[in-house]
């Protein structure tokens, strides 16, 4: 499969797999791919580790790596370079962190906990960090980002890449001195087009399809309307693809390779939370939905309890990023601990970010093998479309 994107990136498939996973990042690099490590959760002494770790495994393949770089955000204050060890969340104090997150919000999400019976968390739990009880935060200011950012050039990247907002300048500057290549991802053609504008060297149409944060036009629209708008520079399609039929589909639209997420969250090396990953294999393509209430932004994710109270008539409207992920955090811990349970409350709440492809992932492989089937069944229908010119 050889492309624009696998010649620029250095792999045998130009298949983008991005994952919050350092195993799955791993194993796609080694079976020929190209994975990308979600980092924007990361601290910096996480994100040392987790490039490590890969680099280990993967001895001089390439990968990358991936942060949100939105151009609005709450300001929180604080020092978001401190904070807890999961999160990386800012060095406030209890009092103004109760300012910034309004009552209204706050008893709605106490609300749902108690009537779905999910118990509370040990005073231990690494949840509780700098900013009490609420804690939990994504690096999505400068001042959060850019400790990430000097980690991830310490290391022997290919790529970097802007899930959320155009990158900075000074960081595609950074980037072609350290030649690496700078990645952007673009629900729409204005986005493609400002990201092109910017000087990013691969633009990731990615369609409503997708899991996480997202548009609303479908990838089969998106695609060719990027490609035409941002040419010459390459287009990866991502959303809705978890097959070799679906790449090959990429191709046609004038893609040069694909961007998968959703596909490694039922792998044998994901680490999805084993309640979530038991409703990913029995979902279907219609429990998906849009929704603001894990980060504050749209972004798609399994259907769940959780998201149907944030949607009934007289819910309050979700925060502002970061602040809905800061409210929600303690929340998510609790249900995350819980939700083993059958038939308990926290396993109807319990959902995470997943593409409308979900309703395909309805077994359990090595990602390696992922890679493979894909990569085979992409022949297989290079192979008809051959025949079928040739007839």
């Amino acid at each position: 499969m050889q492309t624009r994107v696998s010649e620029m990136l250095g792999v045998e498939f130009p298949i983008l797999a991005f994952s919050h996973c350092r195993d799955v990042v791993a194993a796609v690099t080694n079976a020929g791919g190209f994975g990308v490590l979600g980092a924007v959760a990361h601290t910096p002494q996480q994100l040392e580790i987790d490039m490590n770790w890969i680099e280990e495994q993967t001895k001089g393949k390439p990968y990358g790596v991936d942060l949100l770089l939105p151009a609005k955000y709450a300001d929180i204050g604080g020092d978001t370079t401190k904070g807890s060890r999961d999160g990386g969340a800012p060095s406030i104090d209890r009092d103004t962190l109760a300012q910034l997150l309004p009552p209204q919000q706050q008893e709605f999400v106490d609300d749902i906990l108690e009537r779905y019976g999910v118990p509370k968390l040990d005073e231990s739990a690494d949840v509780i960090g700098a900013i009490g009880r609420r804690g939990g935060m994504l690096n999505v200011a400068p001042e959060g980002y850019e400790p990430l950012l000097d980690v991830a050039f310490a290391h022997k990247i290919r790529l970097i890449a802007s899930a959320l907002g155009a990158p900075p300048p000074s960081l595609i500057e950074r980037a072609k001195k350290e030649d690496v290549v700078v990645a952007a991802l673009a629900g729409t053609r204005a986005h493609a087009e400002r990201h092109n504008t910017a000087g990013v060297d691969l633009i990731v149409a990615q369609g409503t399809e997708a899991g996480g944060h997202t548009g609303e036009i479908s990838t089969m629209v998106l695609v060719p309307d990027v490609v035409e708008a941002v040419a010459p520079t390459p287009v990866l399609a991502a959303g809705g693809i978890a097959s070799g039929r679906q790449i090959a589909a990429a191709m046609a639209l004038g893609a040069q390779g694909v961007w998968c997420g959703s596909v490694w969250l039922t792998t044998e090396e994901a680490e999805t939370q084993p309640a979530v990953k038991q409703k990913f294999l029995a979902a279907t393509t219609k429990d998906t939905v849009r929704s603001r209430s894990l980060t504050g932004k749209p972004a798609r994710m399994l259907r769940s309890a959780w998201t149907d109270e944030w949607e009934k008539e007289g819910a309050p409207p979700p925060l502002a990023m970061p602040l809905q992920t800061i409210l929600v955090a303690e929340a998510q811990a609790r249900i995350s601990r819980s939700a083993t349970k059958e038939g308990s409350g926290a396993q109807q709440l319990a959902n995470y970010f997943v593409g409308q492809v979900v309703g395909q992932m309805n077994q359990v492989r090595p990602t390696r093998q992922v890679v493979l089937d894909m990569v085979t069944e992409y022949a297989e229908v290079a192979e008809q479309f051959a025949k079928q010119v040739q007839g």
